[in-house]
């Protein structure tokens, strides 16, 4: 008896991470890539997957209009008469956005590495940054902790159907900035699952995890549970005021990121 005919195709997280693979594959310039071999192949893998029946999420689908709308807009001659705003490169908002995912990606690699390494080392906290009443007698939270709690969520919001095309641009800055208000707004610490929950995109997500990373460096908050496995609550670290106070502190901060 013949064995099965298989077919293997690679499998992406989401369209941006289909064009970096076909881009870095193929060594081209991410600042100059040519659109219509780039959108020809893209539309190639898409139609592989309707040729064997496999759903095309919406997110595919949106990105390949979009390379299509760009290749239209590169075939017509530029208008010498146009404003510059209307002569820039239709490539641009499109080179921005995969250099902005290939960086979270990133980010987001070395945080599973570090997981990796913690899952085979036995850590001892700094308990001085845990000391004082208000934390008494609660649990020291380490980067692994913060990282199951982050994939938790995001497990979760694999498992819900989501057909929200809008992009939500945010800044690392601007997420930490969100925290703090939201920590000045109220005298008990906030929870850091409904934190991310709270990010409507997956990028968004990323940027609230290297926001509370960034934050807690500067030692402005600190993550603690109440009992082992309980969630983990962010609050306000006897230093939050001296790193966060004045109108001109998170715009520094803000400069630090552009």
């Amino acid at each position: 008896m013949a064995s099965p005919y298989r077919v293997n195709l690679p499998v992406y997280e989401g369209p941006l991470d289909l064009l970096l693979d076909l881009i870095r594959k193929q060594e081209m310039d991410i600042h100059n890539i040519p659109i219509a071999k780039i959108t020809e192949q893209y539309l190639d893998y898409l139609h592989q997957l309707e040729k064997y029946d496999i759903d095309v999420s919406a997110d595919f689908v949106y990105i390949a209009a979009t390379l299509i709308h760009i290749k239209s807009k590169m075939l017509l001659p530029a208008d010498p008469l146009a404003p510059p705003e209307e002569q820039e490169d239709p490539r641009g908002e499109l080179v921005h956005r995969l250099l902005e995912h290939e960086k979270f990606k990133n980010a987001a690699q070395l945080l599973y590495q570090k997981q990796q390494i913690e899952d085979h080392v036995w850590s001892r906290p700094d308990r001085a940054l845990y000391s004082g009443d208000a934390v008494e007698g609660e649990l020291a939270v380490s980067l692994l902790d913060l990282v199951k709690t982050f994939q938790q969520v995001l497990e979760r919001r694999k498992a819900t159907p989501n057909f929200e095309l809008r992009h939500e641009t945010v800044t690392i800055a601007q997420m930490m900035d969100r925290l703090r208000q939201r920590l000045m707004a109220g005298e008990g610490g906030v929870s850091l699952s409904e934190f991310f929950e709270t990010c409507t995109t997956r990028r968004a997500m990323i940027v609230a995890l290297l926001a509370v990373l960034e934050l807690v460096r500067m030692q402005a908050v600190i993550l603690a549970q109440q009992d082992l496995f309980t969630d983990i609550q962010l609050r306000k670290h006897t230093m939050f005021d001296a790193v966060l106070a004045g109108p001109d502190a998170m715009a520094k901060i803000e400069e630090q990121y552009l």
